[in-house]
Formats: C-alpha cells, structure tokens, sequence
C-alpha cells in the first residue's frame, strides 16, 4: 500500500485479545505493526476496525456503523422513498432497481438504497476505506433490524474503472458515483471523516474514466453526486439535475425504469 508523504500507517491492537486480529489485517493491508512515525493507525478493538489519525489536533476514530449512530437515524427518519437520492437512482413504486455503488467510501449511500429495497452491489478501491466497509458489513449481519439491509449490499473488491471494464454476468441497472472532489475551501474539510480521508484517498482526479466506464455498462442510467456548485464531470452532458441544499445528482439516463 502507498505510503503517505507526511508519515506512514500502521495496525494496533486496542487490548490483548485483539492482537491477533490486528496481525491479519496488518498482512492483509501490507502495512507494519511498529512503526513510530505514522500519521495514521488503523486500530482494532470491542468496537471493530477503526482509523485515526495521530497527533494531537486529530480527530476522532473514523469507523463504520449501520446499527447505531447517524446510518441508523437516517435509516429511521431519512424520509424514505422520498429521499432526493432515492428518486435520483429511480425508486418508485414497484422499482427497485440493482445498483452498482462504484465509489462506495463508508457505504452511507448503499445503505440508504439498500434499505429502500435495492439489490447493491459496492465496490470502493482505497484499501483502507474497504476493509472498515467490510469489518462494518460484518458486524451488522448479526442485527435483528439491519442485518436483512446488509444482506442487501455486496462488497466487491479491486478497482471500480477496471471492475466495470471487464464486467462478468448482468450488467447492474443503475451505477451511482460520488467521486472525491478537489476542493480547494477549508470549511469542506470539516467534517471528520473528510479530514481523514482526504490524505489516505486523495481526490478522483479519474472521474472522467469512472464516468465512461459506468455509462458503457449501466443498462439504466448513470448517477453521478456532485457538491451543489460543482462543474459537472468532463464526458456528455446529464439529462438533468436533482438539486438540493449542498449537493446535487445529475442523471444520464440510457433506458426507462419499469416495474
């Protein structure tokens, strides 16, 4: 795995019983148990697989969670099928149609679809990210209420351009993107997971091929979220726009949705 330019990463385990945990995803992530100089540790402990950040103006753990927390007050007062991404993605009575999430990042999104009904298949390519999308997939498919959710929501590995390229069996109706956008405003930088994210991801400075190889494949339409006063990703011109307060979808629809 890459290296950050600032310091490395290292895996921790948060007490005793974890440390054999801790050296299977140290193997699997190809990254050190020691290591004095990391910006970052991937920590395993009670509460499952977590990143943070090192130093004293670090943020919290960034970790991912479908039964408690924000996933779990969307999924009870979000709105339901009246969601902007909902309508974005074509839900509508008696279509709920299979999505492939090509940037899945903490899989928020794939857990509304999926909970709205949709069949959702994740990919998300930054190593990091999608082992705590797995360790959270996992942890929730023990749950009375959201483990018949995550039954819902496939993680795929690898790459998303090159999963698309070289798709095996039925296409997915819909692909939904968010890719990361360069943004050059400190106030975006907020929200914690940002903060962390943005020095292990970086920005999807390949939106373009995202783009390309998700319309060749879709047989539906192609979603593309974007932050509100974004330009629209280099390729062809989306149909339309669905618009809200900070962010918006713009739809390139290929087929119609039908129940």
């Amino acid at each position: 795995m890459e290296q950050l330019a600032d310091g490395g990463i290292r895996v921790e385990a948060l007490a005793g019983e974890y440390q054999a945990q801790a050296e299977r995803w140290a193997v699997r992530l190809g990254l050190p148990l020691q290591d004095d100089s990391a910006a970052f540790a991937v920590q395993v402990g009670e509460a499952g697989l977590q990143i943070q950040q090192l130093g004293p103006q670090a943020p919290g753990p960034v970790r991912v969670d479908f039964v408690e927390g924000a996933a779990a007050h969307r999924r009870v007062f979000g709105g339901g099928s009246g969601q902007m991404i909902a309508k974005a993605v074509g839900i509508a009575q008696g279509v709920r149609p299979h999505v492939l999430d090509a940037t899945a990042g903490l899989g928020k999104d794939a857990f509304v679809l999926a909970g709205l009904g949709c069949q959702m298949q994740l990919i998300e390519r930054q190593p990091l990210v999608a082992a705590l999308l797995e360790d959270g997939l996992a942890r929730a498919a023990g749950d009375a209420e959201v483990g018949p959710i995550v039954a819902r929501m496939q993680l795929l590995p690898g790459n998303s351009i090159e999963r698309m390229r070289d798709w095996q069996g039925e296409p997915p109706q819909v692909i939904y993107l968010d890719p990361m956008f360069p943004h050059r405003d400190k106030s975006a930088l907020v929200k914690k997971e940002m903060r962390v994210f943005r020095p292990l991801v970086g920005d999807d400075l390949d939106a373009p091929a995202l783009l390309e190889a998700a319309l060749a494949l879709a047989s539906h339409r192609v979603v593309v979220k974007r932050p509100r006063k974004a330009p629209i990703i280099d390729g062809p011109k989306p149909s339309h726009s669905l618009e809200g307060k900070s962010s918006r979808y713009d739809i390139y629809p290929k087929k119609a949705l039908k129940p």
